[in-house]
């Protein structure tokens, strides 16, 4: 490609840095002119909090990129080591899942003109079950064997017959070319359907929670793959390759980046950067299975960059909506210098070709050949790429193979009965069910389990100013800075109770619907709306879930900010104690998933002194509660309610058997009668 640097390497991160701003803004202008946000983002985006909610994910999304500059600095084997286990983490890999026997299974074989086709299915897990189309020549191998390719299949839908018929093509060329290829289907869109689509449509916001996505499934699928083929007699261990389009194309770096098997990677229209996912809005034209869980804040091209040094092929096209071209030659150029520190410059390229998203006779060209260059030592150029191809000009698609001939499981009985396809996502990440305290250590037992929820969830609460600025109107509520360029509204008492309570209430509202609450005798009542929450709510359409996905993809959930938003409101209601005077009590409140926001709040700061909740979530996993990015990898809400004690806690609540951890949590700290949850109809 044409990016070749003259610059000599920088030495300091400063240096770095000073390079990254002066080649973004190159980047942008080269750019082709494509207004991609507003097709794919909201057109009726008329909330009043549209405005603000898109400046802080843009702002955000500014501060996560310029960290790109960490690695523009020589590469160095601990950071690298660590960089990968985050990389795991955000995958729901760590601890990564055990190599079960995969009970490699061929259901069905079919002989073609240079090639054999074979039927197989195999368990990632037990229960987990992938099923394939195993491509390989029909002479016999060489010494050593053949080169392998894991080939991930794109988002075509092919029914019963699973995606990878859809691909049939590139696993013919393969086979006829000397490789052994695996064309594998993927978790949605295969013979057993499940689904990409949790936060996109579903409704399954306990995905963020529990950590879940599944890129983790495809990208473990792909490890199990390699696994496979590097166990085959016919395939040489030491030369595997991964590639594939859109989805395919994303699976393609998942599965290069965590294993280093994987010896060149050319992935397809699969990647671009947080830029293009979210002030550009091309988040709305992507499923789940796009994005890791970024809980440690990483700018996008970082995936990618764990490539290096193995060979990487970053292929897109220009007039590709959702892989805008804008994107792809930032992505690429910070890709030039990664792969220039390491000494492997000559081993990064980047292809562009003329159209939409597709494959068309260049991409095929260039993507065999690269694979044939580092897999098969042979350079030449490629001319036979567009033969045998599936025809997807018409209405019906023609495919070599009738598709029905590929399937691995022929009829809906064959499915093993065992399978967990359908429910993984409620079981490939582990809960976090920590050891309950022993006698006398809850204090150091509570200090580790905060460490962790600081670590994993939340992450934001060290960059919290001392203070907010805040606007004082004379009438209506006050408008908290609580995040730079974000403002929340917080409803003050009247002055005469201000004056005279002896103890502030904080009602953290959840939804600006509900009938404001009432004063009552002595008490200074707030009440909070925090981001999302009336002045401040946006245009929620389902799907996309455009702000709600865009705050995943920047490590944050929108009740993490609500959390920051309380302990914000929290700091000026103990500033309007008058000077010199006693500090008055801090009680919290809240009713729903709004409870848990205030008590998560209460958890992290000492201001308050009592916590009130209403009918909260008993877990994560509810279709109510509130998420959290990770939460469920630590602990569900009736441990980290506990998290609370000694300070008094109520709870009423219509299960009050699902709070029992909280309940011996508070006798463990010593404190059992000052936790109460009361049964209510």
């Amino acid at each position: 490609m044409g990016f070749q640097s003259t610059v000599s390497l920088p030495a300091t991160r400063d240096a770095v840095l000073s390079i990254v701003a002066r080649l973004v803004p190159l980047l942008l202008l080269l750019a082709p002119a494509i207004v991609l946000g507003q097709p794919l983002n909201a057109t009726d985006a008329t909330a009043p909090g549209d405005a603000m909610i898109d400046r802080w994910l843009a702002a955000r999304t500014t501060r996560i990129e310029r960290t790109i500059g960490d690695d523009l600095l020589p590469p160095d084997a601990t950071r690298q080591a660590r960089l990968r286990a985050e990389y795991l983490f955000m995958l729901g890999l760590d601890p990564l899942p055990a190599r079960t026997p995969l009970g490699t299974t061929v259901t069905g074989r079919l002989e073609g003109d240079g090639y054999t086709v074979e039927m197989l299915h195999y368990r990632s897990l037990p229960g987990l079950i992938v099923t394939a189309n195993l491509w390989r020549p029909t002479a016999p191998p060489p010494e050593g064997g053949y080169p392998g390719i894991v080939y991930c299949c794109g988002h075509s839908g092919r029914g019963r017959n699973g995606n990878k018929t859809a691909f049939q093509d590139h696993g013919i060329w393969f086979a006829r070319h000397g490789y052994v290829c695996l064309v594998v289907d993927t978790l949605q869109l295969g013979e057993i359907a499940a689904t990409h689509h949790g936060t996109y449509r579903e409704g399954r916001w306990w995905w963020q929670s529990r950590g879940y996505t599944p890129a983790g499934v495809e990208c473990w699928n792909g490890i199990r793959a390699i696994d496979l083929l590097v166990d085959r007699a016919d395939v040489d261990p030491n030369r595997i390759g991964v590639t594939g389009i859109s989805g395919g194309g994303a699976a393609t770096l998942w599965i290069a980046a965590a294993d280093e098997r994987a010896k060149v990677a050319v992935p397809v229209s699969g990647m671009a950067d947080l830029t293009a996912y979210v002030p550009d809005g091309c988040v709305d034209g992507h499923c789940d299975c796009m994005f890791l869980v970024n809980s440690f804040q990483w700018p996008w091209t970082r995936i990618a960059a764990l490539v290096a040094p193995r060979p990487l092929l970053f292929i897109n096209s220009d007039a590709d909506p959702i892989f805008p071209m804008s994107a792809n030659e930032r992505v690429a150029a910070i890709l030039e210098r990664v792969y220039a520190l390491h000494g492997a410059g000559d081993r990064f390229d980047a292809q562009v070709s003329l159209g939409g998203h597709a494959y068309r006779a260049d991409i095929r060209a260039g993507a065999y050949r690269f694979l044939g260059s580092y897999l098969q030592d042979d350079p030449r150029p490629v001319t036979d790429g567009e033969i045998d191809l599936v025809d997807e000009r018409g209405a019906t698609p023609v495919h070599p193979i009738p598709p029905e001939h590929l399937r691995v499981f022929p009829v809906d009985a064959d499915i093993p009965a065992d399978q967990i396809n359908t429910t993984i996502d409620a079981r490939f990440v582990p809960l976090g069910r920590p050891e309950p305290p022993r006698p006398g250590s809850f204090e150091p037992w509570r200090g580790r389990l905060l460490d962790t929820l600081r670590r994993q969830t939340f992450r934001d609460l060290a960059d919290l100013p001392a203070s907010s600025a805040v606007e004082r109107p004379a009438h209506g509520p006050w408008r908290i800075e609580s995040e730079p360029g974000l403002f929340v509204e917080l409803f003050p008492p009247t002055a005469a109770a201000l004056a005279t309570a002896t103890r502030h209430r904080l009602l953290v509202r959840g939804d600006d619907t509900e009938i404001p609450a009432t004063a009552k005798e002595g008490e200074a009542l707030w009440q909070l709306d925090p981001r999302g929450v009336g002045a401040g709510r946006w245009t929620r359409r389902n799907p996309p879930n455009h702000v709600e996905r865009s705050m995943a993809l920047l490590g944050d959930t929108v009740a993490g900010g609500q959390v920051r938003d309380t302990l914000a409101a929290l700091a000026v209601i103990r500033a309007a104690d008058p000077d010199g005077s006693s500090p008055r009590p801090i009680e919290v409140a809240g009713s729903g998933a709004a409870g848990l926001v205030a008590a998560y709040a209460a958890i992290f700061s000492p201001l308050v002194a009592t916590v009130d909740l209403d009918h909260p979530p008993s877990t994560h996993m509810a279709p109510d509660a509130p998420a959290f990015l990770n939460i469920l990898r630590v602990a569900d809400a009736p441990t980290l309610l506990g998290l609370i004690a000694p300070r008094p806690l109520s709870i009423r609540t219509t299960t009050p058997q699902a709070f029992a951890d909280t309940l011996s949590l508070y006798t463990a700290a010593g404190s059992p009668e000052t936790c109460t949850v009361s049964p209510v109809d």
